[in-house]
């Protein structure tokens, strides 16, 4: 995988790739999520980042919750600190670090993402070396419910470089996602209703040209008729039949 050494991104992807490879050392896997994931990704169109000024923060992480005391330690040896107040009342959810002397502050979470909707991870860290898998990072945007235009964008980018199919080698593995989504009507109807805003927002945007707009739009359609396949349980169909008239996600903060 390419990496891009330019202003501000390369700079925290380097220090992720450095907290990944301590963390290996223990026997813990860890691997990027956000915006910095995409970017990692998306050689082809990371300019649109760079373009808009996208400004990149921390780097957070995925982990398998039985290796918590791995991972503190090699944060520790790489000079951060720990949260003690969150480590106490959340370490088998999420850990939080801070580097006193570079300012970087990086966050773990344990075996899922758990915030509109929950999105498992722990048995899918092994398929990227540096990341969570596409298929996951398209969900890890797509299931915001109050999602924002930068995340928006991160998924345009994401469908603008990388096929869809059925494997997870530089691909978007729509099966995965189907499954995901057959599992839970809430996180189908959140995700299906944002994928309406994404074709909304790539038609009438400059940040692509009419030809990739197509593909995107395309991409999109593969990702609706594999879910639209996939067969649902029957709490899913009775889920489904209420609709909209019971709240179908969870409130959280800003991710």
């Amino acid at each position: 995988m390419e990496i891009y050494t330019g202003k501000n991104a390369g700079e925290f992807i380097a220090e992720a790739q450095k907290i990944i490879t301590q963390a290996e050392t223990k026997g813990a896997p860890l691997r990027l999520i956000g915006a910095l994931a995409f970017h990692l990704h998306c050689s082809e169109f990371r300019h649109i980042h760079i373009k808009w000024g996208r400004v990149f923060t921390d780097t957070d992480f995925v982990a398998r919750s039985e290796h918590q005391q791995q991972i503190i330690e090699a944060y520790r040896e790489l000079g951060y600190r720990d949260d003690e107040m969150i480590t106490t009342l959340y370490g088998s959810d999420r850990l939080v670090f801070d580097h006193p002397e570079t300012g970087m502050h990086s966050d773990i979470f344990f075996d899922k993402l758990d915030f509109c909707h929950v999105l498992p991870l722990r048995d899918r860290l092994s398929v990227d070396d540096l990341t969570i898998p596409l298929a996951e990072l398209f969900l890890e945007k797509m299931q915001i419910v109050e999602i924002n235009e930068k995340d928006l964008i991160d998924t345009l980018m994401l469908l603008a470089e990388h096929p869809v199919g059925e494997s997870d080698h530089e691909m978007i593995n729509a099966p995965v996602i189907a499954k995901i989504l057959a599992a839970e009507w809430g996180f189908w109807r959140t995700v299906t209703g944002n994928l309406e805003k994404l074709l909304f927002l790539n038609s009438g945007s400059d940040l692509f040209n009419p030809k990739e707009k197509r593909v995107i739009a395309d991409r999109i359609a593969e990702i609706l008729a594999c879910v639209e396949r996939e067969p649902k349980p029957l709490a899913w169909k009775v889920r489904s039949k209420i609709g909209d008239k019971l709240k179908w996600y969870k409130d959280v903060d800003e991710l």
